[in-house]
């Protein structure tokens, strides 16, 4: 189970947060802190994964929080969760580590989006070694962002969906997958991973070329587009 340390001053919050990191699996509670000091004390005792942290602390900012674990040697990735709109602090949250930023007042789906995405970015680095190329280092940051295309994408397709099977695509390379490949890689009916691929064709990320077999009708064959955005 990935652990998880809350660390929120009002109990409420504290609360909502615990609750909502519970609904997820995989996730569970490690602590929760309401204070940067409390945060620290339990980080002496006992590692966590990861940190779902207020900026607006009663005995100090969040960020000094993120500063004084990291000099203690704590290496948990952290999401801020907090009402700090100003861009200036967004930006020392960037320098200091911080994977995640999302804004109160927020919904269970939003933490949930984030959460799940560090945790993909967690399991792309979880081999260690080198990376084969920028392709790979690309795909492992591109996991944390949300992706800005959820909003326009056509009726029907989700963002997660998509991002799983452009990321079998890209990882087939020169080979190209067929619907029936990329469905069974990601999982779903190979009607759907067709949708996808076409769209992916659509918006200039993939070509189709039919594949010639031994008898019947070329099956069409996807594959990442050189020139894709």
């Amino acid at each position: 189970m990935i652990q998880v340390l809350v660390v929120e001053d009002d109990p409420v919050a504290a609360a909502a947060h615990r609750m909502y990191v519970e609904r997820l699996p995989d996730f569970e509670v490690a602590a929760v802190a309401h204070s940067g000091a409390e945060a620290l004390r339990f980080l002496d005792r006992r590692a966590v994964d990861l940190i779902l942290l207020d900026l607006h602390l009663p005995d100090g900012h969040g960020l000094q929080v993120v500063r004084s674990l990291r000099a203690a040697g704590h290496t948990a990735d952290v999401i801020a969760v907090t009402s700090a709109r100003d861009l200036d602090v967004v930006r020392q949250a960037v320098s200091v580590g911080v994977v995640q930023y999302l804004l109160k007042p927020f919904t269970f789906p939003a933490l949930r989006d984030r959460m799940e995405r560090w945790a993909r970015f967690r399991d792309e680095l979880a081999g260690g070694g080198e990376a084969s190329g920028q392709d790979e280092v690309d795909r492992a940051l591109a996991v944390l962002r949300s992706s800005s295309e959820a909003a326009t994408l056509p009726k029907g397709l989700s963002a997660p969906t998509l991002d799983a099977v452009t990321a079998a695509l890209r990882d087939a390379a020169g080979d190209g997958l067929s619907a029936g490949a990329a469905a069974s890689t990601v999982g779903v009916s190979r009607i759907t991973a067709r949708r996808y691929l076409e769209h992916l064709v659509e918006t200039g990320r993939a070509v189709r070329s039919p594949q010639y077999g031994q008898v019947g009708r070329p099956e069409l064959c996807y594959r990442w587009s050189a020139v894709s955005p």
